[in-house]
C-alpha cells in the first residue's frame, strides 16, 4: 500500500486530528513487536523534527497505526466518515 497517496486523500482540515489520533493507536498498542526499527526511527525523527503532520511524517504513523491497530484504523477512518480510505486499508491487511 502507498500510504503517502492515502495522505494525500485527507483533507487538509483533518490532518492533526488523524495525526494525533494515529499517534495514539502507536503509543497505546500492546503489538509493538509488530513495529520495525526503521519505521520507529523514521516516525522518532519526524516528531523530532516537528513533522509528524507533514505528508512523509502522517504516512509512517499510517503505516504504523496500520501494523499495529488495523481494526483501529480502519474504524477510525469510518468514523472520518473516509470509507474510501478505510476500505483500501481493510483490502490491504485482510486477505
Amino acid at each position: 500500500m502507498d500510504y503517502e497517496t492515502l495522505v494525500k486523500r485527507l483533507p487538509a482540515s483533518s490532518l492533526e486530528t488523524v495525526s494525533n489520533k494515529l499517534a495514539d493507536f502507536i503509543l497505546t498498542s500492546k503489538n509493538d513487536e509488530k513495529m520495525p526499527a526503521a519505521l520507529a526511527n523514521s516516525i522518532l525523527l519526524q516528531w523530532r523534527n516537528d513533522l509528524l503532520k507533514s505528508e512523509h511524517g502522517l504516512a509512517a504513523l499510517l503505516e504504523a497505526a496500520v501494523l499495529l491497530e488495523p481494526e483501529k484504523t480502519i474504524g477510525f477512518f469510518t468514523e472520518l466518515q473516509m470509507t474510501d480510505i478505510a476500505g483500501e486499508i481493510k483490502a490491504t491487511v485482510q486477505p
